[in-house]
């Protein structure tokens, strides 16, 4: 087609054309690698220039920029800040019952509508500063936002869906502040890699995998995706996506996968597995804008603005396009009231034990695969990387969101031929513009989204070649850690079983071991003995002689 036209145009055109533009991007180049800019950055001596790093800013952005409403969604489900206090009451001279948060209630709909809008600031804002930050300080084009898995832990293990955890969201985001400030300090020390290589390898492989798994199972669910999985009184779990739910247990009525928003949800999934075969960037984006966009149309069966007082409110807030929202309910939102309890510490440990792994090792890579790395395995900017990132979650948890992670998908980037932190800068750039679209971002459905966290699930799922199903001291604790996460719904319960199994597999090694080390040192005590005794029995004049 290009040939076509260049044909009738003129070969002649065509080559001026392409040739003004070459020398355009070489001056532009030029001038900014001369600037202050560009000798900050270093883009003559890592062989870079402004428009590849443009590039790499642009691709990265694209394939993580689900993270903007997926996060929030996720949060969200916790209920937030909201209470029984937000809800509707029944009657005129009646006041709400703790059970109004898990059924349709207008008023605690209205909340989490609210607490949802400023968990998309939060996570903009983190995302932004954190990955402005990397680039600044340690030089490096790696992309940061809050983790998956962290967010999904705290949601559903931590608060629990609408809090019915025993720990509120304020009492979690005191908990991701202490062990932001817990990774800081190792951080700044240097214990950070050391850490991580205490847990066994196969536990660390197996947690990887249970969390993608994890976050696939929320993403199948009818609360928080496409409505594939729900619950089932006879078999726990079946097979739903049906056309009449009962709003209370979340059963199915009959006319089973006959639910219009699990088929679309369906082709969104669909197209983000295509152009992720293909290797297309934002590929992930554009399953859940194809998906949205339907959803934006009112009148029809998948509309997310149906026609009640809430979905009025929605649809009107909606139809701003932009607008600066203001973060009202999460900001600050950190209590310490009962961090004393069990489930505190251990959710404080998982959290601390999931950063330690999962952070170090994503950033290991990236610089692997960026070609930072050098033979000690170490990188340029590794130390004041580590402290952005740890620093990054301090500051997300004063904002209301969970832990901030070195992202995967910062590899795109790289692949682009990102090689200083102006690609981090500029992937916080458009997070910056992104931050002035929040009644769209917030209008994004969960039938949209749980598409995204079923493919989050699948990439997560590669690291399990890695470990050794042929020994089963390496391959029951990755089994039980894998399984155990989304069948318990706990991160936390996944690695703890993961742990257990090992060690318990090991004391058996251990134990041989330890038998056979003292029968050994019992030879040699018996032959020392006999060594002593038959240089006591000899004659002296026989050694004379």
């Amino acid at each position: 087609m290009g040939g076509e036209v260049c044909g009738r145009m003129g070969g002649g055109l065509c080559r001026r054309i392409a040739k003004s533009w070459s020398n355009m991007q070489k001056g532009l180049n030029d001038a900014v690698s001369k600037s202050f800019i560009g000798k900050y950055f270093k883009l003559e001596a890592r062989k870079s220039c402004f428009t590849k790093e443009l590039r790499a800013g642009t691709a990265t952005f694209l394939t993580m920029a689900y993270i903007i409403t997926v996060n929030a969604t996720i949060l969200s489900d916790s209920g937030g800040t909201c209470s029984v206090a937000d809800c509707t009451p029944p009657a005129a001279n009646q006041t709400a019952t703790p059970d109004c948060m898990f059924k349709p209630n207008a008023g605690y709909q209205n909340c989490l509508s609210k607490t949802k809008s400023d968990l998309i600031v939060a996570t903009v804002l983190s995302a932004m500063i954190g990955s402005i930050a990397m680039g600044v300080l340690a030089n490096l084009p790696l992309a940061l936002a809050p983790a998956m898995g962290a967010n999904a832990y705290l949601a559903y293990n931590i608060v629990g869906f609408h809090g019915s955890g025993n720990v509120s969201y304020q009492t979690a985001l005191a908990v991701v502040l202490v062990e932001g400030c817990a990774f800081f300090a190792i951080s700044a020390i240097g214990l950070r890699a050391k850490l991580s290589k205490l847990i066994p390898r196969p536990v660390r492989l197996a947690s990887a995998a249970g969390i993608g798994l994890f976050i696939a199972f929320v993403g199948l669910q009818v609360q928080q995706g496409v409505g594939l999985v729900g619950p089932d009184s006879s078999t726990l779990v079946t097979i739903t996506a049906c056309a009449n739910t009962n709003p209370e247990t979340g059963e199915c009525n009959g006319g089973k996968l006959q639910s219009p928003k699990f088929w679309i949800g369906v082709v969104g999934f669909m197209i983000t597995s295509f152009g992720s075969m293909k290797e297309i960037k934002g590929s992930m984006i554009y399953g859940i804008l194809f998906v949205t966009l339907i959803s934006w149309f009112r009148g029809t069966s998948v509309t997310n603005f149906p026609d009640t007082p809430l979905g009025d409110n929605n649809y009107n807030y909606f139809k701003k396009v932009v607008d600066f929202h203001k973060i009202k309910s999460t900001a600050g939102a950190i209590s310490f009231r009962n961090f004393n309890t069990s489930e505190v510490w251990v959710a404080l440990a998982t959290l601390f034990y999931v950063d330690v792994l999962s952070i170090t090792g994503t950033m290991h890579t990236m610089a692997e695969i960026g070609g930072f790395a050098n033979d000690e395995g170490g990188f340029e900017g590794e130390y004041l990387a580590y402290l952005v990132d740890a620093g990054s979650t301090v500051m997300a948890s004063t904002l209301g969101v969970s832990t901030v992670a070195t992202y995967v998908e910062s590899s795109a980037g790289l692949r682009e031929g990102g090689r200083t932190g102006l690609t981090a800068v500029i992937v916080g750039l458009y997070f910056f513009i992104s931050l002035f679209f929040i009644p769209l971002f917030s209008s994004v459905p969960p039938w949209a989204i749980g598409p995204s966290l079923v493919m989050v699930g699948v990439m997560m799922m590669k690291v399990v070649k890695d470990i050794n199903w042929e020994n089963m001291k390496d391959a029951a604790p990755a089994f039980v850690t894998m399984l155990l996460m989304p069948l318990t719904y706990s991160i936390a319960n996944g690695i703890i079983g993961g742990i257990g199994l090992y060690i318990a597999l090991s004391l058996y090694d251990f134990a041989v071991g330890s038998i056979r080390w003292l029968i050994k040192m019992r030879r040699r005590v018996v032959e020392e003995q006999n060594q002593v005794s038959a240089t006591v029995g000899v004659d002296p004049t026989h050694e004379a002689v």
